[in-house]
């Protein structure tokens, strides 16, 4: 079952169960997924969502959560971090097992071997090869942050 598909089943079961919260943020997660749809039809053409794309949508819902929590907490506002929270736990569910950090050092340690890295410069290169492979499975700051130890530690 594609990923847009099992969010719909998932939506049907959360208003079977009238669970709210999860209704709410399944239906935000529809919502997203029809735009990107939409954005992604060229000359009329009906067009399926694949899983890639999907999955974008659901790392950009992840994101704004987090963004959010940090936002909130700055501010003083626990209660509204607290709701975040709860939203993020949602949508993490239909995110991909996450990456350890050793097993995105030894992706950037590869990376880093096969474009021929030395210095913080090469930082680029390095950020292009290796997002393709833990793009969902991992956060991009923290792989921000391997990708310098690593240069930096050369």
């Amino acid at each position: 079952m594609s990923l847009y598909n099992q969010i719909l089943a998932d939506l049907k079961d959360a208003m079977k169960a009238r669970d709210d919260k999860k209704l709410g943020v399944l239906r935000m997660l529809k919502a997203s997924m029809l735009e990107k749809e939409i954005s992604n039809r060229s000359g009329g053409e009906k067009s399926e969502l694949n899983d890639e794309d999907a999955l974008s949508v659901i790392v950009k819902a992840s994101k704004q959560r987090k963004d959010s929590i940090t936002q909130y907490r700055d501010a003083g506002r626990e209660d509204l971090a607290a709701i975040e929270e709860q939203e993020l736990e949602i949508i993490e569910g239909y995110l991909p097992k996450q990456l350890t950090e050793d097993e995105i050092a030894t992706i950037v340690t590869n990376a880093i071997a096969n474009t021929g890295a030395e210095s913080m410069r090469d930082m680029g290169k390095v950020m292009g090869v290796v997002m393709p492979q833990v793009k969902g499975k991992a956060d991009g700051n923290l792989v921000n942050r391997v990708v310098k130890e690593k240069l930096s530690g050369q």
